[in-house]
């Protein structure tokens, strides 16, 4: 392992260097600490696999990072990072208090995490960042809506009612579990119907919630029946954040883990989100870059599946097909990405796209 990473110095070592001789010493001293820390893995270990990571992640870690960008959400007037850190898979099963600090350190200040029945122990295993950076961070948790409900299913007061109660008790849970006495937003995860988001009685719950102070702002999140439910949300005037499945090639489809069949591309989804932003939503991406990934039982995904979307600048960025892909949706039309990042590498990666996202294009 040392001996191959040793290689990796002298070729980089030996290619030309547009900005001389400091760009190579500083190539050469990356290089060689990842070879250090690889070394040191290796012999402690005897895991080429565990060297390889540990020496990405110390590479990570020790490399500059960019100025985070923000944006305002909506009428919630939060000055957000265009990062958002998606706890749920990350803290599921343990903490990573680690990754939490890092990631704040850098400048990201929105926190999404859920609810236990769906995120096991995310909840929990955030509690205790939270003990140190409550108040200076914008916290959003999230619970599906209970009842068996299809996109287009009619709904009744009475099961508005129920679904509704339950919800309230799910925040209450999540505040137990989060430690804490109130979060940001609350969204009603999932959501598919229409109806049941607008109702009366979905609002009047979170009406008494805000009142109670165990929450700010509603929101909801929305991979199946995208287009309908962010509308109805936009026409309601009642929701301040939507969390939407959304990529380069248009609405992603939670069914397929593809975009929806018969999406238009986002370039053509802009005056809709559009809508929402005047009715006051603050927009946030998700999804942007899963279909590239796709699954492994499929044969893995299409890393090149968006660049027919992409002008020559994005092309031709120094960048992943995944951070591409995060720019390309922060630059048309949303104000953050939720990744879900559980390791150094994937955090820096994301929030290098997500800082420097307005470089690559010359109108947003």
């Amino acid at each position: 392992m040392a001996v191959c990473l040793g290689r990796e110095v002298q070729m980089a070592a030996q290619r030309p260097r547009a900005n001389g001789l400091r760009s190579t010493r500083r190539r050469w001293l990356r290089w060689a600490a990842m070879a250090a820390v690889a070394g040191q893995t290796l012999a402690r270990s005897g895991s080429l696999r565990a060297a390889l990571f540990e020496a990405r992640e110390s590479d990570a870690l020790a490399s500059p990072w960019p100025p985070m960008a923000y944006r305002t959400l909506g009428r919630t007037g939060y000055r957000a990072s265009r990062l958002v850190f998606g706890c749920g898979a990350a803290l599921s099963s343990r903490r990573r208090d680690e990754l939490l600090e890092t990631a704040f350190d850098a400048g990201i200040n929105v926190f999404d995490v859920g609810f236990k029945h769906y995120y096991d122990d995310a909840e929990r295993n955030l509690a205790p960042f939270l003990k140190r950076r409550r108040d200076e961070v914008f916290l959003i948790s999230k619970a599906i809506v209970p009842g068996d409900f299809g996109p287009e299913d009619p709904i009744t007061p009475s099961q508005a009612r129920t679904a509704a109660a339950g919800w309230a008790r799910l925040l209450d849970e999540s505040l137990a579990e989060l430690e804490v006495d109130h979060v940001d937003a609350y969204y009603l995860m999932a959501s598919n119907n229409p109806a049941l988001i607008t109702s009366d009685e979905i609002h009047r719950a979170f009406e008494r919630a805000r009142d109670a102070g165990k929450v700010r702002f509603l929101g909801l999140s929305t991979h199946q029946n995208a287009r309908a439910v962010l509308e109805a949300a936009a026409a309601s005037g009642r929701f301040d954040l939507a969390m939407i499945a959304i990529t380069p090639g248009g609405w992603y489809d939670w069914e397929t883990r593809e975009v929806l069949p018969g999406s238009p591309p986002m370039t053509a989804l802009r005056p809709i989100l559009e809508r929402a932003r005047a009715a006051g939503i603050g927009l946030i991406g998700m999804k942007a870059g899963r279909f590239l990934a796709g699954r492994r039982f499929l044969g893995w995904g299409n890393p090149e599946a968006f660049d027919r979307y992409y002008d020559p600048p994005l092309r031709q960025a120094p960048l992943s097909a995944f951070q591409r892909s995060y720019a390309y949706v922060l630059e048309h039309g949303l104000d953050a990405v939720n990744a879900d990042m559980q390791t150094l590498t994937h955090l820096k990666e994301n929030f290098v796209a997500a800082a420097t996202s307005a470089n690559y294009f010359t109108t947003a």
